[in-house]
């Protein structure tokens, strides 16, 4: 099948509280998918953000995020009151998250719904541990306990804790679990308002033909319940601290390459568990998403070490990752998987077979076409049908802002390459649009900036920076009618709708 998608993070719908939530604007914008005659919604990780407020940099990869939590919704059932709503109202600048603002009044909010909610069910006799605890992975009240923990001192990272509990001692563990009980009981109170919510919005989407595909990072934060809670899992000396992190070498677009910081895995131990923990993540990614793009999918062939000392990712190695074993046992698992390979970068031949003998799709993205500092091959001629293309994603400008940005010989190409010298500039986004949707990808992702023709103030994050990242939001009646018409007339032209 030939199908089409938009790219749209949750944090970037419009809504009245100064980010994107599970509020009838998520709702509004399926039905606009529909209408628009798209098959998916994608979106990214959906985990809670933390310092850089990036979904990469997750406190947990079991966890969602509280800020999604749709406060109107708990107005409704009596948890929240109108004015108390309006104390969590960050939207004042219509296309600019404000993470610090939301920081600042969410949780105060959410308190006041937790202490209703509270009290109502131990009024009609019900025990709140069962039903907070009954919708919850296991994984999921581990965050809740780490996030209490977090808060009792300070928000500092866990490494920074007092020594026995840092490294979870028995008995520290048992006290602070009682000291903290209460608290730990609103984190879960969070965690059970995001799952009833995203389950209800994505058994909407279904309802009207619209797929949800997720993300899963490669790699979790250092800062996080999963490598607080689970050290073993990691490169970590006798003190849980890290050996090496992850990154990636020095290539054509960053002299000293990417340090990530996020610990590595101890792949052997994995392997020895059968990859236990990799399949609680995949299935809680599945429970949230209809298709998971793996991130950096070339990191499970080989994976880049620094040293932890380092200060850039120039002095880095490539190891050994745990290849085809892991996806072959998630199939023993799970059968067949809908999942999307990111394979994007420098590939060697030994990620190409990888690849291939996963049967998974992998990513195109058409600004790398048009690139000459880009080594891959990703001009439409040479797509294979089982990839998934893009105009860009996430982690690019927007297609107007990159094609205004580029070198004269590379637009000069792009200009050959397409036949489309006549193209006023303002207008320069359809061409790589149509591009997309006429290749021969089973499915064409674009983002929503693309199809509004918007400029780099639009673009959603530049990798390797801090600031201004993840801040982008749609405005409200910006996706109109006339826009969605031209999305299904175009997705018709190609053979991508129903």
């Amino acid at each position: 099948m030939r199908e089409c998608g938009i790219l749209l993070p949750i944090a970037s719908l419009p809504s009245q509280y100064g980010i994107g939530t599970f509020s009838k604007e998520a709702y509004e914008f399926v039905d606009h998918l529909r209408e628009a005659g798209q098959n998916y919604w994608q979106i990214l990780p959906l985990g809670p953000t933390g310092y850089g407020d990036s979904p990469y940099q997750s406190f947990s990869a079991f966890a969602g995020n509280p800020y999604f939590i749709d406060l109107d919704q708990l107005a409704e059932q009596g948890l929240l009151t109108e004015a108390e709503c309006l104390e969590a109202d960050c939207g004042q600048n219509k296309r600019c998250i404000n993470y610090e603002a939301i920081y600042q009044t969410r949780f105060l909010v959410l308190k006041k719904a937790y202490e209703r909610w509270k009290e109502r069910n131990r009024a009609e006799g019900r025990d709140i541990d069962r039903l907070l605890e009954e919708r919850l992975y296991e994984e999921t009240k581990e965050y809740c306990f780490y996030a209490a923990v977090k808060k009792y001192y300070g928000e500092k990272s866990w490494d920074q804790w007092n020594e026995d509990i840092k490294l979870r001692r028995p008995e520290a563990v048992e006290r602070y679990r009682e000291k903290l009980k209460d608290e730990i009981r609103f984190y879960e109170f969070q965690q059970m308002l995001f799952v009833i919510q995203w389950t209800a919005l994505k058994e909407y989407a279904h309802s009207q033909g619209i797929r949800i595909i997720g993300d899963i990072p490669i790699y979790v934060a250092f800062d996080s319940a999963d490598s607080w809670c689970h050290p073993e899992l990691f490169q970590f000396d006798a003190r849980c601290r890290p050996k090496s992190v992850a990154g990636v070498p020095p290539d054509g677009f960053s002299a000293t390459g990417q340090l990530w910081g996020n610990p590595l895995y101890r792949w052997g131990y994995h392997k020895k568990t059968g990859y236990a923990w990799w399949m609680r993540r995949m299935k809680y990614c599945f429970d949230l998403y209809d298709v998971v793009r793996v991130d950096h999918f070339r990191g499970f062939e080989k994976y880049y070490a620094v040293p932890a000392r380092e200060n850039t990712a120039i002095n880095g190695e490539w190891k050994k990752g745990p290849g085809i074993s892991l996806f072959k046992k998630m199939k023993e698992e799970f059968g067949e998987l809908d999942i999307i390979a990111e394979d994007l970068g420098y590939l060697t031949p030994d990620v190409h077979r990888l690849l291939e003998r996963s049967g998974f799709p992998g990513m195109k993205v058409l600004q790398f076409a048009f690139d000459s500092r880009e080594k891959g091959n990703y001009l439409p001629c040479y797509y294979p049908q089982n990839c998934v293309v893009y105009t860009g994603t996430h982690d690019n400008d927007t297609t107007r802002g990159w094609y205004e940005a580029i070198t004269s010989q590379d637009r000069e190409f792009s200009v050959e390459y397409m036949n489309n010298g006549s193209t006023p500039a303002d207008e320069i986004h359809w061409d790589f649009i149509r591009l997309a949707l006429s290749s021969m990808a089973n499915l064409a992702v674009i983002p929503i900036q693309d199809y509004l023709g918007l400029g780099s103030e639009a673009r959603i994050n530049t990798p390797s920076t801090l600031g201004n990242n993840w801040v982008w939001r749609l405005k409200q009646g910006e996706f109109t009618p006339e826009l969605r018409e031209k999305c299904r007339y175009m997705c018709n032209l190609y053979g991508r709708c129903d």
